[in-house]
C-alpha cells in the first residue's frame, strides 16, 4: 500500500498542475523542512480548508514586495508544502505544521480570488558526484558545527542531524534554513538548481555567519575583561587608600579637587567661564581617577585656570623712544616707520581705540617680522608669532571641540597661555599662504579674530566660553596680496615693503648683518674686516634678491672660513677684498649679461614682478621658413600669450610704417621664447618688450642693451599702466640698466622710488608703442631689409 502511495505522490510531483499559493513574507520553505505556521486572513484559512479537502498540498512562495495595486509580488520559485496537521483557535485562525516536499516553478497565475492559484511545474536538481562536491559537504559540516557552538539560539542536536545527512541537496537546504539571514539570501539558495553551486553559496553564507559570530564573541570577551579589570583596579585602589590611611601616609597628599577649587576661587574669571569651570569641577568629582574622561576634564580645567583672563601689561608709549627703537632695528623704511609712529600715537591718545590691523607686504628678507618685534618693544608688550604658512585646518584658529581625542584650543588661545597676558602683540606670519580643504577655511575663521567689532566675544571651540581678544595688537605679514581672500584683506591696512637698493644693502650689511654674524660665529672686529668694494661685489655677483637674507648667508659663509682659521691658531686679522673674495665664496654665481644677450636683433629686456621682488626678463624672438605661424615657449600663461598675439597683430597692421616686408608674415614662422622655461610666467606687462623684440627681429636692428621696459599694449599701440613699478625699477637698477621705459600713467609711482635710484636711472614715460620703439633704436645702426613699397599700398 505504501509503495502505491509513494508512486502516486511522485507522479503528482513530476506533472504540471494547479495549486493554491500561500504567500510567505517571513519564511522561505525548503524541501524536507517542517515549519509551524499561523494563518490569520480569512481567505487563506479557506485555502487551507480547501487543501485539506483534496490532497493536503499547497505551493509556498516567498513575497518579493508589493505591486502598485497592493497585491503581493511573488518570487518565481517556491516549494510544494504538505499540510501535516491543522487546528483552529477561538478566533478562527489556522495553526499548521507544513513539510516542504519539492521545488516548483510558477508558470502562470490562474486566479486571485478568494486566494491565489497558479499553475506550477516541479524542477529537478542537477547533481554531480565529484571530489569538489564531497569537499564542500565536509567543510559545510565542520563550519556549521562551529556556528552551532557560538549560536545560543540554535539547538545543539542539529549537529548530529547534519552529520547524518548524506544527500548534498538536502544538506544545503537544511543548513541554510536554520541560519538567521535575509529572505533574499535564502531565496537565492532555493532558486539554485545546480547542487554544487548551491553548496558553494551555502558555504559562503556559513563562513560569513561564523566570522560575524566570532567577532561578536571576541568583543564580548574584551568588554568582560575590561569590566573585570576596572573592577579589580577599583577594589585595589580602595584597599590601597585604606592601607595608606592606617599608616598615616595618605593625609600628607593634598586633595586634588580641593586644590582645583581653591585655585578657581582665587582667579578672577568672567561669569560664564566660572560657571563652566564649576560645572566641570562637579563632573570631575563624580568620576574615577582612572577614567579617560577624568583626564579630559582635568586638562580643560587646567586651561581655564592658566589663561590670562585678567592679566595684562601696561603700555609705555614714548614716541621718541619708539622712533629710536625703529631706527635702531631697521635702516631706511621711512614711510613704514612714519605710519607705525602714527599708529602708536593714536594708541597713546586713545588707549581703547580699535586701531586697524597692519599688514606688511613685501618680498622675503625685507624685515617684515622684525618690524612686529620692534612695535612690541616700543610698547613694552610681549611678542608672539604664529606661523600660518600651509595651515589648512580651521581648528588651528578656532580649536577642536572637546569631543575629539587629543583636542586642544586654537593657536590664538595657546599663544595667550604661553605669554601669560591678554594684550600681547601677535604676529600672523605668512597670512597669504593659508590654504583651505575639507577641514575648513582658516582664512574665514580669521575674519572674527581680526574684526574689532567681533573679537571681544571670540569663542574657541575647545573652551566653549567667550574670550576677549580686543586688547591684542594683531600684525600680519605676506609676500603677495593676490592669495588673501577679499573679506580678510578688507580688515587690514596694507603697508608695502619693496626691495632694497645696493646702497641700502651696504648700510644694512655694515650696521646689522656683519656684527650679527661675527657674534654668531665667535668672531670680532679684530678677526675680520670686509671692505666696501668686496661687500658690493657680494651683493651684485653672489646674490640677486630684493631682501638681504641671501646676503646674510654669504656673509655667514665668509665668517665660517675665518672662524676655522682662528680655531686652528691663526691670529692675524683677515681682510676680505674684492680681489680675494673668490677664496672665501668661490666663483661668482651671477654675471652681467644684459649687453651680451641684447647684442643680436630679436632680443629685448623686460621687467617682471615676482613675490620675491622684481626681476629682469629677456624676450627672445627668431624667424624661420614656414607658413606664418606664431610659436610661444617658456611656460607662458594665457595672458602673456595674448600679449604676444596682440604685439604681432599691431606690428602687422603697422608693417609699412615700420619698413617691414609684409611677405614675412606669410612665408616665415615667428618663434617667441622667454628663457627660464621651468618658471611659470604670466601677466600683460611684457607687451611692450615683446613688441620691441619683434620689431628688432623683423627690421634687423639690435635693441640698446642699457634700456629695459615694461607696460601693457593695446591693438592700437597704446601703452597701458601696470603694477609693481617700484620692484621692477629696483631690479633694473640691480642689473645695471641705465634707462627704463614706463607707461606714462605710472608716473606717480616714481615718487615711491629711493632718491639714489631716481638719480641713477633715466626714465622714459611713453603713451604709445611708437615712442618706445624710437627710444630703443635711437642711435643704433639701421640694417633694415629692403621693402617692396608696392606691397604696402592699401
Amino acid at each position: 500500500m505504501e509503495n502505491v502511495l509513494d508512486t502516486k505522490e511522485k507522479a503528482q510531483q513530476n506533472t504540471v498542475r494547479e495549486l493554491p499559493v500561500l504567500p510567505s513574507k517571513d519564511v522561505v520553505l525548503f524541501p524536507h523542512m517542517v515549519v509551524p505556521w499561523v494563518i490569520e486572513p480569512p481567505n487563506l484559512v479557506k485555502m487551507i480548508d480547501d487543501a485539506l479537502a483534496t490532497d493536503r498540498t499547497i505551493a509556498v512562495v516567498a513575497v518579493k514586495g508589493e505591486a502598485e495595486t497592493g497585491e503581493p509580488e511573488l518570487y518565481g520559485v517556491g516549494t510544494i508544502g504538505l499540510i501535516l496537521r491543522m487546528a483552529k483557535n477561538e478566533q478562527g485562525h489556522a495553526k499548521l505544521i507544513v513539510q516542504g516536499v519539492t521545488r516548483v516553478r510558477i508558470l502562470e497565475i490562474t486566479g486571485k480570488e478568494p486566494y491565489i492559484k497558479a499553475r506550477i511545474e516541479p524542477v529537478q536538481d542537477e547533481l554531480t558526484h565529484d571530489m569538489e562536491t564531497q569537499a564542500l559537504v565536509v567543510n559545510i559540516r565542520q563550519v556549521f558545527s562551529k556556528v552551532l557552538e557560538l549560536s545560543p539560539n540554535l539547538p545543539k542536536e542539529l549537529a548530529a542531524v547534519v552529520m547524518n545527512i548524506d544527500d548534498p541537496r538536502v544538506l544545503a537546504d537544511i543548513v541554510v534554513s536554520h541560519l538567521n539571514i535575509s529572505i533574499e539570501e535564502k531565496q537565492s539558495v532555493l532558486e539554485t538548481l545546480d547542487v554544487k553551486k548551491r553548496l558553494q553559496i551555502a558555504f559562503r553564507i556559513l563562513s560569513e555567519q561564523l566570522e560575524i559570530l566570532e567577532l561578536g564573541y571576541k568583543i564580548q570577551s574584551q568588554v568582560k575583561d575590561q569590566v573585570d579589570k576596572t573592577q579589580k583596579e577599583y577594589y585595589l585602589r580602595e584597599q590601597l587608600k585604606a592601607i595608606q590611611k592606617e599608616l598615616g601616609e595618605g593625609e600628607e597628599k593634598p586633595d586634588e579637587l580641593a586644590e582645583l577649587k581653591e585655585k578657581l576661587e582665587a582667579r578672577n574669571l568672567p561669569e560664564d567661564a566660572r560657571e563652566e569651570a564649576e560645572r566641570e569641577l562637579q563632573r570631575l568629582a563624580r568620576m574615577h581617577p582612572s577614567s579617560s574622561e577624568y583626564t579630559v576634564a582635568r586638562t580643560y580645567l587646567d586651561w581655564i585656570l592658566e589663561l590670562p583672563w585678567d592679566k595684562h601689561t601696561e603700555d609705555h608709549l614714548d614716541l621718541d623712544k619708539a622712533e629710536k627703537i625703529l631706527n635702531r632695528d631697521h635702516y631706511d623704511l621711512e614711510k613704514i616707520k612714519k605710519r607705525i609712529l602714527e599708529y602708536l600715537a593714536v594708541r597713546k591718545l586713545k588707549p581703547d581705540a580699535q586701531g586697524p590691523i597692519l599688514c606688511f607686504v613685501g618680498p622675503p628678507g625685507t624685515g617684515k617680522t622684525s618690524l612686529g618685534r620692534s612695535i612690541a618693544s616700543s610698547l613694552g608688550r610681549k611678542f608672539y608669532r604664529i606661523a600660518l604658512g600651509g595651515v589648512r585646518d580651521e581648528a588651528e584658529i578656532r580649536g577642536h571641540r572637546r569631543t575629539y581625542v587629543g583636542a586642544m584650543p586654537g593657536r590664538i588661545i595657546q599663544g595667550l597661555r604661553k605669554v601669560g597676558v591678554k594684550n600681547p602683540v601677535i604676529m600672523l606670519d605668512e597670512i597669504d599662504k593659508i590654504g583651505a580643504d575639507y577641514r575648513g577655511d582658516p582664512a574665514s575663521a580669521l575674519l572674527e579674530v581680526l574684526d574689532p567689532e567681533q573679537n571681544s566675544h571670540f569663542t574657541d571651540n575647545y573652551l566653549g566660553v567667550e574670550f576677549d581678544l580686543s586688547r591684542i595688537i594683531f600684525i600680519a605679514t605676506a609676500n603677495i596680496l593676490d592669495t588673501i581672500p577679499g573679506p580678510l584683506l578688507d580688515r587690514m591696512e596694507v603697508l608695502e615693503l619693496s626691495g632694497y637698493t645696493l646702497e641700502e644693502k651696504l648700510e644694512i650689511a655694515k650696521r646689522y648683518l656683519i656684527p650679527r654674524q661675527l657674534e654668531a660665529n665667535g668672531l670680532n672686529r679684530r678677526n675680520l674686516t670686509i671692505e666696501k668694494r668686496a661687500l658690493a661685489k657680494i651683493i651684485s655677483l653672489y646674490t640677486r634678491e630684493a631682501g638681504v637674507r641671501n646676503l646674510e648667508r654669504q656673509i655667514a659663509a665668509v665668517c665660517r672660513v675665518v672662524a676655522r682659521q682662528v680655531a686652528q691658531g691663526k691670529t692675524e686679522k683677515v681682510v676680505v677684498k674684492s680681489s680675494n673674495l673668490a677664496d672665501f665664496l668661490g666663483k661668482p654665481r651671477y654675471q652681467p649679461e644684459v649687453a651680451e644677450r641684447t647684442r643680436v636683433p630679436g632680443v629685448a629686456t623686460g621687467l617682471a614682478w615676482t613675490p620675491a621682488g622684481g626681476e629682469i626678463l629677456f624676450i627672445e624672438a627668431t624667424r624661420m621658413d614656414g607658413s606664418g605661424k606664431l610659436l610661444l615657449t617658456g611656460k607662458l600663461g594665457e595672458v602673456m600669450k595674448e600679449s604676444a598675439h596682440t604685439a604681432l597683430s599691431y606690428i602687422r597692421s603697422k608693417a609699412c610704417d615700420l619698413k617691414i616686408p609684409v611677405d614675412i608674415f606669410k612665408s616665415d614662422d615667428i618663434h617667441i621664447h622667454v628663457p627660464a622655461g621651468a618658471i611659470p610666467k604670466d601677466g600683460p606687462s611684457a607687451g611692450v618688450a615683446i613688441c620691441v623684440a619683434l620689431v628688432s627681429l623683423l627690421t634687423g636692428q639690435p635693441v640698446r642693451p642699457d634700456v629695459a621696459m615694461t607696460g601693457e599694449i593695446s591693438l592700437r599701440g597704446i601703452v597701458l599702466p601696470v603694477g609693481g613699478i617700484k620692484e621692477k625699477v629696483l631690479a633694473a637698477h640691480r642689473a645695471g640698466i641705465r634707462e627704463v621705459i614706463l607707461p606714462k600713467r605710472n608716473a606717480n609711482d616714481l615718487d615711491d622710488l629711493p632718491e639714489q635710484v631716481r638719480g641713477a636711472l633715466k626714465f622714459h614715460l611713453v603713451s604709445r608703442v611708437d615712442e618706445a620703439i624710437h627710444i630703443v633704436f635711437k642711435g643704433r645702426r639701421n640694417r633694415r631689409p629692403r621693402v617692396d613699397t608696392k606691397r604696402c599700398v592699401r
